[in-house]
């Protein structure tokens, strides 16, 4: 049987190299990897479909990570941690310590703010992962996860140490004095990759505390970390 190669051009060969380096393997389909890094604003066939694949991968990866990690802790405990492990800024910070912000392709003068692509390497990290799980597999996606991520560049003692959730301890906090709490979130402003929300805690009908963040579950925090400040909740 006869095998035809297409020739490689230099930039894909420099494009394999350094995926070769990032991944510890050299990639079967090269055409996914030049997907994985091609943002929105340079094309229509963009990385984001990957992205949805990369992130479900990532988030079950991590999930069986720490369940075998941690195997006398909580649902809650588990929860939490992975959702540190897997935030956009922790994302973003391990797509540039592998060098993925090197290679991923994006238009700069798209910027309609200052913020509007602050997401774009960690979405890239998680279409790669997307990409490795469709060339190598389920295996060599948690290989790359576990043994080019999270064991170099995340701190579990640092993540477990800071694990502050202010929302749940003021939760709790309701419910041990019978008091009626909701957090609303009252002002959404930006587009889609900058939206910054605004939240509120209101406790028996009246506004405690205010914080905002990149997404409503931060907005959130931010809201309880500052009425547990007012209300002096330790």
């Amino acid at each position: 049987m006869i095998k035809f190669f297409r020739k490689l051009s230099s930039e894909d060969k420099t494009l394999k190299a350094t995926i070769r380096g990032i991944v510890g393997a050299s990639p079967s389909n090269l055409d996914l990897y030049k997907l994985a890094v091609r943002h929105s604003s340079v094309s229509k066939d963009s990385n984001e479909r990957l992205e949805f694949l990369g992130d479900a991968i990532l988030g079950s990866i991590v999930a069986e990570f720490l369940f075998k990690k941690f195997p006398y802790k909580d649902e809650g405990f588990l929860t939490e941690i992975r959702s540190r492990i897997v935030k956009r800024e922790s994302l973003n910070t391990l797509a540039m310590k592998i060098g993925l912000d090197k290679i991923v392709k994006y238009n700069s003068q798209s910027r309609k703010g200052p913020n509007s692509h602050r997401s774009i390497y960690g979405n890239a990290l998680e279409a790669f992962i997307g990409a490795i799980y469709l060339d190598k597999g389920y295996k060599a996606s948690t290989k790359f996860v576990i043994h080019h991520l999270i064991g170099p560049f995340v701190d579990l003692d640092e993540l477990i140490a800071n694990n502050t959730n202010f929302k749940s301890i003021l939760i709790e906090w309701s419910q041990k004095h019978s008091h009626d709490i909701n957090f609303k979130i009252v002002k959404e402003e930006g587009e889609n990759h900058s939206k910054t929300f605004t939240a509120q805690v209101i406790v028996n009908g009246e506004s405690i505390g205010q914080g905002a963040g990149a997404s409503k579950k931060k907005a959130e925090q931010a809201a309880a970390e500052m009425s547990c400040e007012t209300l002096k909740i330790n």
